[in-house]
């Protein structure tokens, strides 16, 4: 999204959408104009990160209808079609490449959403994307999850490190990934929690925080991740000068730069910020793949653990918020445990003594 947009208020929103290409200029005397729509259908009930996302997909439709000399209201699905097959990414090498299926998959449904809003506001009668063919997902996530032992080191060694140093920071990263992993929360509910947002329930300890879509939510604070926040908090307030029940702000904050006064701390973590120091405290905890791990993989692998160990699917589905069962079914259920709970090997044991010596020596 661009900039302007990026403010997060509604003229910078507004002004994002009028630099959209491809679409008539804006009628301040049309209520129902497609530029004003089009806003609407970005505020409705979506938090900031989809709100770029979806204006990231349909910025590159209607940047193809431009190039292609295409009314994007008269668009049909061989336009989609044809659109799809031009999609690209750019790595980090600066090479652009064919965007993956599940980055198809993505663009295709937000730029359909955009259409779906208008056909429910009589601006377009068609949903040229509604029949387009999608790519189908991989079932299997190729994001990594770190197993019970590598999650037991990392956790150990971040909590370690902060009784070492004893330092804010360390003790606030400690706390950050402790919550990553022991919640399974979206990094963008941990860095937009704050201090207010921590409560009890029922004899429960709870952190409430914004969920996918805008939505409030609340999860149980356990006592391995209650240790390192409380410390951090206790750190936090001493520096402050004030007692634990007068802080405020974020949750977890930056911490005042040694040497420059005009960086006092006090700021939410950013998600970048949470990337840099997973993966940095990854590598110090010798964790295979620490330069691949993303704060996903601290969600992947809270979902993954809890399968393995026979928690019941839909218990897991509630704690990470997927809306569609089967997303925690096919991409939290790692590999190595679908494997072993194969009924391949039930099966085995059933024939087994129906088939004589054969089957028994087949089965060792």
């Amino acid at each position: 999204m661009t900039e302007l947009a990026l403010r997060g208020d509604s003229g910078g929103l507004a002004e994002a959408v009028e630099l959209l290409p491809a679409l008539p200029p804006a009628d301040p005397g049309d209520r129902y104009a497609i530029r004003h729509v089009t806003m609407l259908w970005l505020k409705a009930d979506k938090s900031e990160h989809t709100q770029r996302a979806y204006y990231a997909d349909l910025a590159a439709w209607l940047s193809w209808c431009r190039r292609t000399g295409l009314d994007p209201l008269q668009a049909r699905r061989a336009d989609v079609d044809a659109w799809k097959l031009t999609l690209t990414v750019t790595g980090r090498d600066g090479v652009p490449r064919p965007a993956a299926p599940s980055t198809v998959a993505r663009t295709l449904a937000g730029v359909s959403s955009w259409y779906r809003y208008l056909q429910s506001n009589d601006v377009t009668e068609r949903n040229p994307v509604a029949a387009a063919g999608r790519p189908k997902r991989a079932r299997t996530s190729p994001l990594p999850a770190l197993d019970e032992k590598a999650t037991a080191k990392l956790l150990d060694h971040v909590e370690d490190r902060a009784r070492r140093n004893g330092t804010e920071a360390s003790w606030r990263d400690a706390a950050l990934i402790a919550l990553l992993f022991y919640t399974g929360l979206r990094v963008s509910g941990v860095t937009g929690a704050t201090i207010a947002d921590l409560d009890s329930d029922a004899g429960h300890s709870i952190l409430r925080y914004t969920a996918k879509g805008g939505q409030r939510d609340l999860v149980p604070l356990v006592a391995p991740a209650l240790r390192p926040l409380r410390q951090y908090l206790t750190v936090r307030a001493e520096r402050e000068q004030r007692d634990l029940d007068g802080l405020a702000g974020p949750l977890l904050a930056t911490t005042p730069h040694a040497y420059d006064r005009a960086k006092p701390g006090g700021k939410p973590l950013r998600q970048r910020d949470v990337w840099q120091t997973l993966r940095k405290l990854a590598a110090e905890a010798d964790i295979p793949g620490a330069a691949s791990i993303s704060p996903h993989t601290a969600r992947r692998t809270t979902g993954t653990l809890l399968l393995a160990h026979d928690v019941p699917v839909q218990k897991v589905q509630d704690l990470l918020g997927h809306a569609d069962i089967r997303t925690t079914r096919d991409h939290y259920d790692a590999h190595r445990h679908k494997l072993d709970s194969s009924p391949v090997h039930t099966l085995a044991q059933i024939l087994a003594d129906r088939r004589g010596d054969q089957g028994r020596a087949a089965g060792t």
